[in-house]
Formats: C-alpha cells, sequence, structure tokens
C-alpha cells in the first residue's frame, strides 16, 4: 500500500499515515486518556465516513484524545486530511488488521469504539473485524450501524463474536436493542441508546439558504444522499404531478452522488433513468438531480432551504439513517416511509409517516403540509425540541462516558481478549 503525500507505507496492506503518538505533536501532549475509533474515514464516501469523522471530533472535543482506524476499500489509498487518520488498512487484508490490532496496544489506546456495518470490512460477512478485536487487549464499544433480524449464518455468526467481545454495544434506536435483546440474547444493561449525531450548527433561514444556493423561492423538496435504488426516489417521481397539480413551481431536489458501488458497476445508468422517468411524466422541470458529494455548509444551506424532506426508502428493516436524522433533528418537516428508524424517529408528531410505495400517499401528505403552515410549524417546533439530544455535542459527551466506563468500572483500562478463532475456516476468505 502506498499513500499519497510522501508518507511511507507499511507492509502488507496497512500504513501508518501520522507520526507515532506524542511524536512531533501528532496526539495532544496530555494525560488525557486515548482511545480508538474504527471505521472509515472520508475522502471515502459513505454514511460510516462522515459518522466516524464527526464521532472522532466530537469524542475529542469531550476531552479525549483519539487514534483513528480507517479501512481502504478497493478506491484507496485515500489521502486523509493531516492529523484525522493515524493507521489504513486495506479492507481485503485479513494480517493487515492483526498489526493494526496489536498496533492500538503499543499506542496505548484505553478502549476502542468500532463502527460496524457488514460491508465495510474484508472476509465473509465482514469476518477479517475480528482480527482486530483478537489482536488488541483493550475493551470494546461498538455502534451497530446494521443490526439484523434474519441474518445468514455468516452474518450470524460475525455478529455473535462482535457481541461477546463488546463490552458495550450502541444502537440508535429502540428497534436495535429488541433485535439484541430477541434475537442475540443480549442483556438489557449491555445495551446503549445513542441518537446518530447531527452538527451543533443553526441553519439559515430558508429565504437566505434558497438564495445561497441560486434557487426560487419556490418550495423545496428535499432528498438527499448517496444516490440507489433502494432510496426509493422513483415513488416521489410518481408522486410529483399530482403534487404538481396543487403547486406548479413544486422543486424536488435530490442532492448526493451516486453510491460508489453502483457506480462501479453500471456507471450513471441509473441516475440517468431517473431522469427520463422524470421526462415520460411531464415533471422534468420540477426535478434537479445534483450529481457530487455535497460539503457539510452547502448540506446544511439545502436543508435549511427545504420547505419538506421527503424519505421514500424502500427496505422496512433499515436501523438508522444520518439523512434522516440530520433532517428531522436539525427542524425539518419530514415525510418518509415507515421504515424501522422513521417509526421512531418521527413518533410523537415530528414527522409524517407513508406506507412504502405509495406515491399517492406521498402527494397526499406534502400536499396536505404544503397547504398548512401551522401543522408544519408544529412539526417543526416538536423536531427541534428532540432534535437537541441530538447535536454531537451531547452525542460525544455520551460516547466519551461509555469509553472511560462509568463509575461502577464497567470498562476498565485493560480487559482479557473474549473472541474465540474465525466462525469457520471460510469465513476471513
Amino acid at each position: 500500500m502506498h499513500r499519497s503525500g510522501g508518507i511511507p507505507a507499511m507492509a502488507g496492506g496497512w500504513s501508518r499515515t501520522a507520526p507515532e503518538p506524542g511524536v512531533s505533536g501528532f496526539l495532544p501532549d496530555t494525560d488525557a486518556p486515548l482511545v480508538a475509533v474504527v471505521g472509515n474515514h472520508p475522502p471515502r464516501r459513505c454514511g460510516i465516513a462522515a459518522f466516524t469523522h464527526d464521532l472522532r471530533d466530537s469524542i475529542s472535543a469531550a476531552g479525549l484524545r483519539c487514534f483513528t482506524v480507517a479501512m481502504s476499500d478497493t478506491l484507496g489509498p485515500y489521502a486523509y486530511p493531516p492529523g484525522s487518520v493515524d493507521l489504513e488498512v486495506a479492507q481485503d487484508d485479513a494480517a493487515a488488521y492483526r498489526r493494526a490490532g496489536a498496533e492500538l496496544d503499543r499506542a496505548g489506546v484505553r478502549a476502542v469504539c468500532l463502527q460496524h456495518e457488514f460491508g465495510i470490512f474484508g472476509g465473509r460477512a465482514g469476518a477479517h473485524v475480528l482480527e482486530i478485536l483478537r489482536a488488541t487487549e483493550a475493551p470494546v464499544v461498538t455502534t451497530l450501524h446494521t443490526i439484523l433480524e434474519r441474518p445468514d449464518e455468516d452474518q450470524r455468526l460475525v455478529m455473535e463474536q462482535i457481541i461477546d467481545r463488546s463490552e458495550k454495544l450502541v444502537v440508535m434506536a429502540r428497534k436495535g436493542a429488541q433485535i439484541l435483546i430477541d434475537r442475540y440474547g443480549v442483556p438489557s444493561e449491555r445495551i446503549a441508546l445513542v441518537p446518530h449525531g447531527i452538527p451543533d450548527a443553526p441553519l439559515r433561514p430558508a429565504a437566505a439558504a434558497k438564495s445561497r444556493l441560486g434557487l426560487s423561492a419556490s418550495p423545496i423538496l428535499l432528498t438527499f444522499g448517496l444516490l440507489s435504488p433502494d432510496k426509493g426516489i422513483e415513488v416521489m417521481l410518481d408522486a410529483l404531478p399530482e403534487i404538481v397539480r396543487t403547486t406548479p413551481d413544486i422543486l424536488y431536489l435530490v442532492v448526493g452522488a451516486t453510491h460508489p458501488n453502483l457506480r462501479r458497476a453500471e456507471g450513471e445508468r441509473y441516475r440517468l433513468s431517473i431522469a427520463k422517468r422524470a421526462r415520460e411524466l411531464g415533471v422534468e422541470a420540477n426535478l434537479r438531480l445534483i450529481d457530487g458529494f455535497i460539503e457539510l455548509p452547502d448540506l446544511l444551506d439545502y436543508i435549511a432551504a427545504a420547505d419538506i424532506y421527503v424519505t421514500p426508502y424502500l427496505n422496512e428493516a433499515q436501523i438508522s439513517s444520518g439523512t434522516l436524522a440530520y433532517a428531522m433533528g436539525l427542524g425539518k418537516p419530514v415525510v418518509s416511509s415507515p421504515y424501522w428508524y422513521a417509526r421512531e424517529l418521527l413518533s410523537d408528531g415530528r414527522g409524517l409517516l407513508v406506507p412504502f410505495g405509495d406515491p399517492h400517499g406521498f402527494a397526499a401528505a406534502i400536499n396536505a403540509l404544503l397547504g398548512d403552515d401551522a401543522q408544519r410549524a408544529g412539526i417543526e417546533a416538536r423536531a427541534l425540541r428532540s432534535g437537541a439530544q441530538m447535536r454531537w455535542s451531547v452525542v460525544g459527551s455520551r460516547y466519551a462516558s461509555l469509553l472511560l466506563g462509568d463509575a461502577a468500572g464497567v470498562i476498565s483500562p485493560r480487559m482479557p481478549r473474549r473472541v474465540g478463532p474465525p466462525p469457520h475456516p471460510a469465513a476471513a476468505a
């Protein structure tokens, strides 16, 4: 593996992307505890990368030092911003995971905060991540970004070992906790419900955000995030003619790059099919596809500019969504399909739910909100009150407490390894 920027590679699929901790000022010369954060990191473009970046920053703001380990996929190695990532691990190199785990002990980390999603680690069902957990003595707090109610055998075996190795399991929805209890037999006291973090910055007024983005004063509908078929954009396209009849100048913004895996497989065929569908429906003028990875300041302006945020996702089993957390937590009225995370986040009047794949239902809910300023204002107020506990400053403090351990010493500076051998010989293939 090589690194851009002249940083020498280390053999075997991983590299140190910064000096040894405490050398050349990379980590503060302080007595603050050192914790490791393992996941992805920008400029890799995925939700886990953005989450890991924000989590690292919020934990650091809470007073801890962070040692970041980032997985590098086939598009890597990545040119990480200076001081952001300490180790980069080739996703498919099992031995590199073992060396990274040993490096955490050499660095003296007090605890490991693992971001788990099956698809970001190599091996069958992401089994390579177990190599890090075997190679380090540090206690582990795992954030579960996906919790499958019906895992296949490989997924179940990997999940069970991650559960066994983790002192605490962080979930972002009560449904996730219930699956851990019912499906995996996890005691409730080992589960922590911590919301998905959202930016601490307040939104601009809608008119100012629209002006900055070069948008007219017309009503705006927004969906943002990496583009893929499971986002249900076609459902909203089919709803648009009915919405346009009531609000002819409505504009639906779909903001975000095509998912890298989809783009590798088929280029921009899916994005082109959406534009074609809009032309066929006669709503081409009411749809704007904004291609690209949007940086946070612009993203916050798009959210501020939106009159209604929509998530017509098709997968009921989605247990978290950073895009929905941002929109709802920052006070936007939301209309969504009833996937697990949306059911919880939008309960108690914080948004509206529409059956899966129901264009008429989306059109009716959106038309009703656009025509009722008082209802929209009520949803916004309830969403903002709930969002106060989702700010990264609050969430980072929660994670810092979990990583340091509570007064009863749930997490001590060193705990024995408890991950066994690979689930079966093929699991690391």
